[in-house]
């Protein structure tokens, strides 16, 4: 449900709301919040709340240290952890300067930018979150170990799955916050997981994934375990990857969804640095299911871009590079705009890779490019690219590569 700026300081009064949390998150995507109370609710919506951006990586420095978090009211939504007398509430937050400039490191308005270009352009994409994690066992003063949960595998039951209770509380801790998962079941790694969800709008699925890492790592945590959302947690077992549904509409004959794809191959390369921002994220690649070549197929997860088998509304493209390191409002904000280049320019779709390119000898693989295959890489290609520059501003750029 969607609140005013009325409804949510009733809503406050009404039901025994006691601390308000701010949530917003640094470039990278690490979630940082304030509390208030519910006094300052008011100079909150009106004003916004000051915070020292210097002591967060990349937000600025102490000669110019101030900025303002103004809470979305759209976004409320109750932390059911937490006591049901004194009730504590979150909302994202926008960021801007003292003088209500926008701050051009606030990656949730960079989204809301592109979502609006999208509109304008006359085209709306959706967006379906796949976010694997590991559960570790923490030793005896509570630190994580590298000790998995289970020694489970693929959608085994229990009791080898022992993740199945934990899945079970953090879905029915989001269904709690109006956040509806689809799926759950363990993952190929011991004590690896995946949650997905239905597809939504571009801003409510980032801040649902946003959602997800909290709920998980809270309900990890009080069971007496660690949520790991590292790209490569254990050396010899999967990675987390963070597929991604997206459609777009119109979909004529899917003619928009295969323009579209082709936009997104076309700039995968130089979106890399940002899907994968990690120097763990690049071990995940050509094995285990992670891409490691710019390709495409239907209900191929040998790919890049697979169609998974659907029809209808549910005809979408799964994204299979990024991993739970990345930040979902920047990986949406740059697969839209990659989405748009595709449909505005009418790309045609390479050749479809039906084959498996795990497997596959180098003469069948001579004619696909290659992922980059480290940061550098990565980081090299994003910062030569004009399509990167347009889309993102030159401070977060230089953040992710560390210039």
């Amino acid at each position: 449900m969607k609140y005013s700026n009325t409804e949510v300081l009733q809503y406050v009064r009404e039901e025994d709301v006691k601390f308000i949390r701010l949530a917003f998150c640094d470039v990278f995507g690490r979630q940082k919040n304030i509390s208030i109370m519910p006094e300052e609710l008011p100079r909150a919506f009106e004003h916004g709340i000051a915070f020292d951006a210097s002591a967060i990586a990349g937000f600025g420095d102490e000669a110019r240290s101030d900025l303002l978090l103004h809470p979305d009211p759209q976004t409320l939504a109750v932390l059911p952890w937490r006591p049901e007398h004194g009730k504590v509430v979150r909302m994202f937050s926008g960021i801007t300067y003292t003088d209500k400039t926008p701050f051009e490191c606030d990656t949730r308005a960079l989204l809301q930018n592109a979502i609006a270009q999208a509109e304008a352009a006359g085209y709306a994409f959706a967006f379906g979150a796949e976010q694997e994690f590991y559960l570790f066992r923490l030793d005896e003063n509570g630190k994580p170990t590298a000790e998995p949960y289970d020694e489970a595998g693929y959608m085994d039951m229990a009791p080898e799955d022992r993740g199945e209770n934990i899945r079970r509380e953090i879905c029915l801790t989001l269904e709690q916050m109006g956040i509806h998962p689809e799926r759950s079941h363990h993952e190929e790694g011991p004590g690896q997981n995946e949650i997905d969800f239905r597809y939504s709008d571009a801003l409510a699925a980032a801040d649902n994934a946003m959602t997800f890492q909290t709920v998980v790592k809270t309900v990890a945590n009080r069971n007496g375990l660690w949520a790991d959302f590292s790209a490569k947690p254990l050396e010899d077992q999967p990675g987390n990857g963070f597929h991604i549904n997206m459609s777009v509409s119109p979909n004529e004959s899917s003619e928009n969804l295969c323009y579209m794809i082709a936009g997104i191959l076309d700039k995968a390369a130089e979106m890399t640095a940002f899907l994968n921002p990690t120097e763990s994220s690049y071990k995940r690649f050509g094995q285990r299911k992670a891409p490691g070549y710019i390709s495409w197929s239907g209900e191929n997860r040998s790919q890049l871009v697979r169609i998974p088998g659907a029809a209808g509304a549910y005809r979408r493209a799964e994204l299979r590079s990024p991993d739970t390191t990345a930040n979902p409002y920047l990986a949406f904000s740059l697969m839209i705009y990659a989405g748009l280049y595709g449909l505005e320019r009418r790309l045609d779709l390479p050749p479809a890779a039906n084959f498996n390119l795990f497997t596959a000898d180098k003469a069948a693989l001579a004619g696909f490019k290659k992922l980059p295959e480290n940061l550098r890489e990565a980081c090299k290609i994003a910062a030569g690219s004009a399509f990167i520059r347009a889309h993102i501003p030159q401070a977060i750029l230089d953040i992710y590569c560390r210039k």
